[in-house]
């Protein structure tokens, strides 16, 4: 046996007959708060200030990196050398 019921109703009717919260105003307030931080945010987002932000760390990333490779490359080159000389 199938049975099938049809609802017409809107979606706030539907939140009241179960009981659920009205959220409307929440979300209302709390998209304005995200559009106020986005618009603030924006001026960090102009070439210039990316490209100061984001070249230097960068830069000094890359010179880590082939310090610490080089490192590695003295330091091995160094163990065979010991281990030939016993």
């Amino acid at each position: 046996m199938k049975v099938t019921i049809n609802i017409d109703c809107t979606p706030e009717e539907a939140r009241s007959f179960l009981g659920l919260p009205d959220v409307q105003p929440l979300q209302a307030t709390m998209l304005k708060e995200i559009e106020e931080r986005m618009k603030s945010n924006l001026s960090a987002l102009d070439p210039d200030t990316l490209f100061k932000t984001w070249v230097p760390a960068s830069i000094e990333g890359l010179d880590q990196m082939q310090k610490i490779f080089w490192g590695q490359m003295m330091a091995g080159g160094q163990g065979t050398e010991k281990k030939e000389k016993k």
